[in-house]
């Protein structure tokens, strides 16, 4: 078993480092005091994609892009190592087009869109001149069960009608938002199929009856580009704006959902080992009552069960991306979830230790350890709750046993 990379993805890897080096991390206090104004720097980072872009440091997540769509085609084992390093600043995938939930938004565009739908919206998306929104959770139902969700996409001639509200709706302030994806009832015949009812529908963010109600913070922290409560009035759109097939809902969010959930854990990796570094550094040059913060062993155990965690994460996540590659999405699901479960634990587990050894600064803006386990604690419900992640991979087992029962294995 090779746990090395190849000589391609170490390349990409160190002109990745050189450019977040280079280019981004000196960038990283403008960006903060822009957001800080409530004013997304877009200047700023249109400055650093048409650099990256032209560095060919652009699209690093998308395996099928095709020869006329700008990007690396990259397998995802290949390019979870380069998303850790994206990672370690939260805004820096944008710079390389490969952020959230754009990536997958256009995993989804390139399965399902008709040709139009590429053109108008895809490839803008894939050129990185717009950015888009995903709406599918919804503040008055439990939106870990989709079958709850209430917002209605009901046909009208040769039109679609949307009501309904929507909450965390990522990116619906930037200044780039052109569309989001909706999903909703489209059945609602009390007959049909539970998860035959719902599908999607792309909505122009002009359209007349859609409200950005307000920016949600995540526990107390703004994002500038927005976490946001959405509202469809009668929001009306041509019917060839679905996506997909009407009633094909549920099978586009599952296509949608395992990349996504997969790059916020290699993300968060490269995180964790951000916290490790700034951990180590501190106990390094920290002393008290006389001794330097590194001869305390707890500090020792906490850098060593860090360490240890973070490497078992990054072989999990590695697993469930080899096992996307060669078996399919749908194929890697429990151990998908297994990793969005870890990443996400392990997020608060680290940087809660970071925070503990920098005192009372690891609870301030002066290191990015707050805004980092503020994060990692949002990640155990974005894509889904650990407990439906959970019950999905205890089911498997409990199949897996039936079955070992019934063969008297």
């Amino acid at each position: 078993m090779d746990f090395s990379h190849s000589p391609k993805v170490e390349a990409m890897r160190a002109r990745l480092s050189a450019f977040m080096a280079e280019h981004v991390a000196p960038a990283d206090a403008a960006w903060h005091e822009s957001a800080a104004r409530g004013v997304f720097p877009e200047a700023l980072v249109d400055g650093l994609k048409e650099k990256a872009k032209a560095e060919g440091l652009w699209n690093l997540f998308l395996p099928g892009l095709k020869d006329d769509e700008p990007g690396t085609r990259l397998t995802n084992v290949e390019y979870a190592p380069l998303a850790e390093i994206m990672g370690r600043l939260p805004w820096a995938p944008e710079v390389f087009n490969c952020n959230a939930p754009d990536t997958g938004n256009m995993e989804i565009l390139h399965l399902f869109a008709t040709p139009e739908q590429r053109e108008r919206w895809l490839m803008p998306l894939l050129n990185g001149a717009i950015r888009s929104g995903v709406s599918i959770t919804e503040p008055d139902v439990a939106s870990s069960d989709p079958t709850n969700l209430e917002t209605t996409i009901v046909r009208d001639g040769d039109d679609y009608v949307i009501n309904g509200r929507k909450w965390f709706t990522t990116g619906a302030l930037h200044p780039k938002f052109a569309f989001t994806l909706v999903m909703g009832i489209s059945n609602t015949e009390p007959e049909a199929p539970r998860h035959e009812r719902h599908s999607f529908v792309i909505v122009p963010a002009d359209a007349p009856g859609l409200t950005v109600v307000r920016n949600l913070p995540i526990m107390q922290h703004f994002a500038v580009e927005g976490h946001c409560e959405v509202r469809f009035d009668d929001v009306r759109v041509p019917a060839s704006n679905i996506l997909g097939e009407a009633g094909a809902g549920f099978a586009i969010a599952q296509a949608r959902l395992g990349p996504g959930r997969i790059h916020h854990c290699m993300r968060t990796i490269g995180q964790c080992e951000l916290a490790l570094e700034l951990m180590c550094e501190r106990a390094l040059s920290r002393s008290t009552f006389g001794r330097p913060l590194a001869d305390y062993a707890n500090l020792q155990d906490w850098i060593a069960m860090s360490r240890i965690e973070i490497d078992q994460a990054r072989l999990l996540n590695l697993h469930a991306a080899w096992t996307m590659d060669t078996k399919g999405n749908k194929a890697a699901r429990t151990e998908v979830s297994a990793i969005k479960v870890a990443a996400a634990q392990l997020q608060t587990r680290v940087i809660d230790r970071a925070m503990q050894v920098f005192g009372a600064m690891g609870l301030t803006d002066d290191t990015p350890l707050a805004g980092l386990w503020t994060w990692g604690r949002a990640l155990r419900f974005i894509d889904g709750p650990d407990e439906v992640h959970l019950r999905g991979i205890a089911r498997a087992e409990l199949k897996a046993a039936g079955a070992r029962r019934q063969g008297g294995g």
